[in-house]
């Protein structure tokens, strides 16, 4: 494939397939100022116009919190994450492109014990979960229509920063600038899942395209499922910070939307990416 177009590319994610996908293809990167993907007519004909053979989208709304308690905001997560990938796929079939989207372990209930295969029926428990499953929806409704098609679920991005303005400071970030200001810090011990190091995404998001795969859902996480009260200890243990993390109950945070307790994505397909501790070692390098 020659030439990738890249939606969101300003984002966390985005910038690092940009990087590794600019290495041996012409890349198109394309942000909120490029395009909006929420308007129908401008999407089918800017991607008419380009003809990439790839189309990824790493565009997405993640303000969990924020979706839940506003319908204003709702309604954003809705057109980004429901109608962006619909019109993207639209596109995507009379060129016979193959589209790449981002999904979420959020479209899960949390209450799998041993966590979730590919194939585990989703059941979202708030409203931002809701929005990634239709977004999925979306795309599996023009399958059988011939759309080319990867879905990748991923849970709890880290990496360098994007330049966007809508790009979220990760976990790990905001529990260095908390550190930078106390020494004592409080993190729920209740709600496990994986975390994925942003570059690894990437390139494993190449790898699985040039290993031509068959089309279907993917699940990709860095392995060592953790909590947030176990990932930050483990992040100042290696940081080398002197910080004390007190374990607290998800309900002792107040918080609009719920969370799913256990939404561990395995990994049934693919080469599995490293522990997310030796990643979080490159993370702090850099």
């Amino acid at each position: 494939m020659s030439k990738v177009l890249i939606l969101g590319a300003q984002g966390g994610l985005g910038q690092q397939l940009v990087k590794v996908f600019t290495v041996d293809h012409e890349v198109i990167a394309w942000d909120k100022g490029e395009v909006d993907i929420t308007d129908r007519e401008l999407i089918l004909k800017k991607v008419s116009d380009v003809k990439p053979e790839l189309v990824i989208n790493a565009a997405a709304y993640n303000a969990v919190d924020r979706c839940e308690e506003s319908e204003e905001e709702y309604d954003l997560a809705k057109k980004i994450n429901i109608d962006g990938p619909k019109f993207l796929a639209e596109a995507c079939l009379p060129i016979g492109a193959l589209l790449v989207h981002y999904s979420s372990n959020y479209v899960f209930a949390g209450d799998k014990a041993a966590g979730y295969f590919e194939n585990d029926e989703p059941k979202p428990v708030n409203r931002y979960g809701k929005t990634k499953l239709h977004g999925e929806k979306r795309i599996l409704e023009l399958s059988g229509r011939g759309l080319k098609w990867y879905i990748i679920r991923t849970s709890k991005l880290f990496g360098p920063a994007g330049a966007s303005a809508m790009a979220k400071p990760d976990f790990f970030s905001l529990m260095l600038g908390q550190a930078a200001e106390k020494k004592i810090i409080k993190v729920v011990d209740s709600e496990a899942s994986c975390f994925t190091y942003t570059p690894d995404l990437a390139k494993a998001t190449k790898e699985l395209i040039q290993a031509g795969k068959n089309y279907g859902i993917y699940h990709l996480v860095n392995s060592g499922a953790c909590t947030w009260y176990e990932s930050a200890l483990e992040l100042f243990k290696v940081a080398n910070l002197n910080v004390k993390v007190i374990s607290i109950a998800a309900d002792q945070l107040i918080r609009p939307a719920k969370r799913p307790k256990y939404a561990v994505l395995l990994n049934t397909k693919l080469p599995q990416l490293r522990d997310y501790r030796q990643a979080l070692g490159e993370y702090l390098r850099r």
